[in-house]
């Protein structure tokens, strides 16, 4: 059997769809796939209440959880702590619930693009700097000749819709390209509350980039709340399925 990962983003505790957190958490139990993967914004506005919900709800699901940053993630209230030490409740958070992952079919691979500030407006697009992307290469060349699919996860899409004239995360493209060349097969990601599932191409490379809806109240372009199912074989086999809650639709490949 393959092994089955649970992707969901942008929960935004403080909005969060309390239907579709449920939702979720019956097919967890129903299905015990072998990760909870969430790409971001687990809290709306990083307060130490929504972080404990956070923290309760994802301890309780009783399988292995991945979890990354989102924009969301870092306070919104607290200037000085968002710009000493913004990812010290997330990684509190992560180091309370995470409990690792490992499997024989896949590896996850993290890629930070959210940053405590920039200098354009808005703050909440992403970010590839150097030092990120040089992480996520090392981590991936350690990985070279590694049979499991290798999957990068990310908050924010690395590339623009399709056919848009502007790329909202910096770096995105030129990150993109590297990664695929460096043996990714595919990149997860959330922020946009719009899922998609498609093979693009950057800098002459190409790769599998898969996005989820969000399992909040903060609805976007009619897309319904939703998470992705994904099955992984090694290889860069993977097949993904959308859930969507509350439409009455059936789940979509």
């Amino acid at each position: 059997m393959p092994t089955r990962l649970f992707h969901i983003s942008d929960v935004h505790f403080g909005t969060e769809d309390r239907a579709a957190l449920d939702a979720v958490a019956a097919a967890v139990a129903a299905e015990r796939p072998a990760a909870v993967v969430c790409t971001g914004d687990l809290t709306q506005r990083a307060k130490h209440s929504e972080y404990a919900a956070a923290r309760a709800w994802f301890a309780a699901l009783g399988v292995p959880v991945v979890l990354e940053p989102g924009n969301h993630d870092m306070p919104y209230y607290n200037p000085w702590e968002r710009f000493t030490d913004p990812f010290r409740r997330f990684e509190s958070l992560r180091a309370a619930v995470s409990g690792g992952f490992e499997s024989p079919d896949v590896v996850l691979v993290p890629l930070r693009t959210t940053v405590r500030a920039q200098t354009r407006i808005p703050w909440s697009d992403g970010v590839v700097k150097p030092a990120a992307l040089r992480a996520t290469l090392s981590a991936l060349a350690a990985l070279k000749g590694d049979p499991r699919t290798i999957i990068v996860i990310a908050h924010h899409p690395l590339l623009g819709p399709e056919g848009g004239k502007h790329n909202p995360t910096i770096g995105g493209d030129a990150a993109f390209a590297e990664l695929a060349a460096a043996g990714a097969h595919a990149v997860i990601s959330g922020h946009v509350h719009v899922p998609f599932d498609e093979v693009r191409r950057s800098g002459g490379q190409a790769m599998r980039t898969v996005g989820t809806g969000t399992l909040s109240t903060r609805l976007r372009h009619e897309a319904p709340a939703s998470w992705r199912v994904i099955d992984c074989d090694p290889g860069g086999v993977i097949d993904t399925h959308l859930r969507l809650i509350g439409s009455g639709t059936p789940p979509l490949s």
